[in-house]
């Protein structure tokens, strides 16, 4: 995977909040100092979550093992739980939220690249059952409770169960019910209140006691800047999370899946969204609906990024082989290190627009008119 091109190191740690699943499990990337002997994290955190990819890519769980022999060693080239590195001013935050079948390490690529560029930068894992796998730690000493991926019940509409599902773990008698989408953008809405409570000298234990200190974060974070990002499902997720949490000042959407989202709730996204869609993934119809949310926002961009897939946005451009092709998907014609410079250069410009940053990223915004190599609105 790519180093950051950003002039600061980037540390990450996993932080894990409450003994439940109404809790939070993310990945957080954030500008560090450089340490002398740093560790770099699995890339692919456990083998459980080999197991789960190998349930909905190859349709056989034995198929783990050789999943962790292809990609088990990866490792993600930052600085495991550095020390943290002061900013007076204080970073713009990014939640970032994963898409269907993923979970909180496999944009890693694009979260690395954008803390190198100064942002704090909060990968979500989400329990809605659309996560490849998760899992939250009960109170309980040692006890884990895994949440595996759920397949669209047979028969049943896939929007239905997307967007109007009552929640498996509702049914189990834990007094929660709504619908996957809402869910994810409940969990990004929480994921700020982390940070908020964090910022106002609340103490939050995280249960996986890692040794960055989340205290550090008071003071260096800028909550009056804070953006939503994601990729996928993980898109759709962002933009309705503005509807939901005023704090989000802009959106950028990932080859957003527009499918989930309700009708009724287009009128009700009045803030910015940066469309960064890949050339084989999209239809007529799910741009038509970003389309939709354009013509009400003047600054609401749409661009393609030429000769990429839906995966050229994940971790998964970036692992060599044929057999990875295979099992992950075709692969984009374009560079994967270029359609990342793209992606991150077009969110790095829509970013500074949006949350007033004082940075020099306005160099990119002929990216956000779709001018510029292999990039078209």
């Amino acid at each position: 995977l790519p180093r950051g091109k950003g002039p600061h190191h980037v540390g990450c740690t996993d932080v894990m909040v409450g003994h439940t699943r109404q809790g939070l499990f993310l990945r957080l990337f954030y500008p560090c100092l450089l340490r002398a002997g740093a560790t770099e994290p699995l890339w692919i955190p456990r083998s459980e979550y080999c197991a789960g990819l190998a349930d909905f890519t190859l349709r056989r769980r034995w198929c783990s093992a050789l999943l962790s022999i292809t990609i088990g060693s990866c490792r993600v080239p930052v600085s495991w739980n550095g020390p943290f590195k002061p900013c007076s001013s204080g970073y713009p935050l990014i939640i970032f939220s994963h898409g269907l079948r993923a979970f909180r390490t496999l944009y890693s690529s694009v979260c690395t690249e954008l803390a190198s560029w100064g942002f704090v930068v909060a990968a979500l894992e989400h329990r809605d059952h659309s996560a490849a796998t998760t899992y939250f730690c009960t109170a309980e000493a040692g006890r884990e409770e895994w949440i595996p991926f759920q397949q669209v019940p047979q028969g049943q509409k896939e929007f239905y169960f997307r967007n109007k599902q009552l929640l498996g773990w509702a049914n189990q008698g834990r007094g929660v019910s709504g619908c996957q989408v809402h869910q994810r953008a409940e969990e990004c809405v929480r994921a700020l209140r982390l940070f908020k409570d964090i910022a106002s000298g609340k103490s939050v234990l995280n249960i996986l006691h890692q040794d960055l200190d989340l205290s550090v974060l008071k003071g260096n974070v800028d909550l009056a800047k804070v953006a939503i990002m994601g990729h996928s499902f993980g898109g759709v997720t962002a933009v309705l999370a503005l509807v939901k949490e005023p704090s989000f000042r802009c959106a950028v959407a990932l080859d957003a899946w527009m499918f989930p989202l309700e009708n009724v709730l287009y009128p009700e996204v009045s803030k910015p969204v940066l469309f960064v869609n890949t050339e084989k993934f999209q239809t007529p119809e799910s741009v038509a609906k970003m389309k939709r949310l354009s013509s009400r926002s003047s600054q609401t961009k749409i661009i393609t990024v030429l000769g990429t897939t839906h995966e050229s946005q994940t971790d998964f451009a970036f692992l060599p082989g044929k057999l990875i092709s295979c099992i992950f998907g075709a692969r984009g014609t374009l560079d994967p290190n270029k359609a990342l410079a793209i992606t991150s250069q077009a969110a790095l410009a829509f970013l500074q627009r949006h949350l007033n940053l004082e940075e020099e990223f306005d160099q990119w915004d002929d990216l956000l008119e779709g001018v510029g190599d292999s990039v078209v609105p």
